[in-house]
């Protein structure tokens, strides 16, 4: 069973003692705060996996949007006669809205929703992780091969196997060979 980090920013009592009652360990762990710019730092400090944000006049709507680019999955309660404006306003940002008031069956169904976004966003990011390490490895050992052909005269099949056999004959990663040849020549 995994731990939901969710942080509530509402300055609304009622919508926090129910929202604290519904999320409760040892499945959610739930900070809330009624000020945005405590949010805006407690979100600088940490990853939440959720953000519930109460529309507040609209502050929470921007608040929502500052932090959309983070990889929270975030939801925003937003009053019925605002529901579709903001919706639309916010979807390209991919902040989920809920109607507030709301009904605590649909609020739950939308708490799985956003758990269902949050691990999917972890699988992508770490896929792009991998990807970055990657094409920062080919990137090096592009460099290597480069500067072995300007110094050394090799092809560039012959640059290739060079870091090849080296990486092998002395059991070290490709991109450690190609390190150490761009600082003897780079």
């Amino acid at each position: 069973m995994d731990l939901h980090t969710v942080l509530v920013v509402t300055k609304d009592t009622k919508i926090s003692s129910l929202i604290n009652a519904m999320l409760i360990a040892p499945l959610f762990e739930t900070q809330i705060v009624s000020d945005f710019n405590e949010a805006r730092r407690l979100c600088g400090e940490r990853n939440f996996n959720i953000v519930i944000v109460d529309f507040a006049e609209g502050e929470g709507t921007d608040f929502a949007i500052d932090i959309s680019d983070s990889l929270s999955t975030i939801l925003l309660l937003t009053p019925t006669q605002f529901f579709e404006q903001i919706s639309y306003k916010v979807e390209g940002y991919g902040i989920l809205t809920i109607t507030s008031p709301f009904d605590q069956f649909y609020f739950y169904n939308m708490i799985k929703v956003a758990i269902a976004v949050q691990y999917k966003v972890q699988v992508l990011s770490s896929q792009t992780t991998k990807l970055k390490v990657k094409m920062e490895e080919i990137r090096v050992v592009n460099r290597a091969k480069m500067l072995l052909m300007q110094n050394l005269n090799m092809s560039e099949t012959d640059a290739h196997h060079y870091l090849e056999k080296e990486a092998m004959d002395r059991c070290i990663k490709r991109t450690a060979v190609a390190e150490q040849i761009i600082a003897t020549y780079g």
